[in-house]
């Protein structure tokens, strides 16, 4: 096993069409989801007020917080430390609104805040890495080390997320039968990219993970299970109904790992621990997506 601090050194085996190819795969997705979306799906804040603001500070603050609490305490690597950090700082994945409907959750209240979330993760995602990584002596000195731009990242984010939502909203709205059409090859066509992309990367890094991959998964899994958590508990402590709840946890616990990791191959050159956290969060949250959103729909 590798040395507590080898992870910081250590790069992965990714190349600039490597990272062309993740940006496309990343935006084809964004417009695949966007073509579902319709104006009036960001008027649905209207009907779950209480619900989408809560589930708007359970992902977009409280994540982060409890994020950088856990860092702290189990003290990983910086270079890990900074890949939770980003982790949670990015919008929800976009399997949640199918993990929601599938654990008989609030859709509509899911789809909302996937909307909400993908917009304005072009600010959000940058300043809430920026504020609490800051906080972290360790990972600050590596962040100094590369010179990073907060301003940069937010061009970056625009480009992978914001310009394809903005398309792909108009699209549907003004060519609804193409839209309707297009969606339904396009939204499984770019998460097959996306999977065939990740596992590439494992492929062409593969000493790299099994050496790691026993420490990683212990952090990931710790991650996964307390942004899951804070959605849920918020919800509950909020007084929302189950489906409500439900909802809270798979938007806060389902993360767009993928802009993670165009972030981290863009910005801080593929720094091994941010890398690897990322790219077995994108497998794990999946998996346990799955598992509970199987288990709340047998129970429901």
């Amino acid at each position: 096993m590798s040395s507590p601090d080898s992870l910081d050194s250590i790069q992965l085996n990714f190349s600039g069409g490597d990272l062309l190819l993740l940006n496309f795969a990343l935006a084809l997705i964004m417009f695949g989801i966007a073509l579902d979306l319709k104006v009036e799906d960001f008027k649905q804040v209207i009907r779950f007020p209480k619900s989408f603001f809560l589930g708007v500070i359970s992902q977009f603050i409280f994540l982060p917080a409890f994020t950088f609490g856990l860092v702290y305490l189990i003290s990983p690597p910086p270079s890990v430390a900074l890949g939770m950090i980003l982790v949670a700082s990015c919008p929800g994945g976009n399997v949640s609104n199918f993990l929601s409907h599938l654990s008989k959750a609030n859709t509509a209240l899911s789809i909302s805040l996937t909307a909400f979330s993908t917009t304005f993760a072009v600010v959000l995602t940058p300043l809430n890495f920026a504020f609490w990584s800051s906080l972290y002596p360790p990972g600050l000195d590596l962040i100094r080390q590369i010179n990073l731009e907060i301003s940069d990242v937010i061009v970056t984010v625009t480009l992978i997320l914001g310009l394809p939502l903005l398309v792909g909203i108009l699209v549907n709205r003004f060519f609804p039968k193409f839209s309707l059409q297009a969606s339904k090859i396009l939204r499984p066509l770019s998460i097959l990219i996306f999977v065939v992309f990740v596992l590439m990367a494992f492929k062409a890094n593969f000493d790299l993970f099994t050496a790691n991959i026993s420490r990683i998964f212990g952090w990931v899994l710790a991650h996964n299970l307390l942004a899951l958590s804070i959605g849920y508990l918020t919800g509950y402590l909020g007084g929302l109904p189950q489906k409500d709840r439900k909802t809270l946890s798979i938007e806060t616990g389902i993360q767009n790992s993928g802009l993670g990791l165009a972030l981290i191959f863009t910005y801080f050159e593929g720094i091994g621990g941010m890398a690897i956290i990322a790219a077995w969060w994108g497998i794990w949250h999946l998996i346990s997506g799955l598992s509970l959103a199987s288990f709340w729909r047998r129970t429901a």
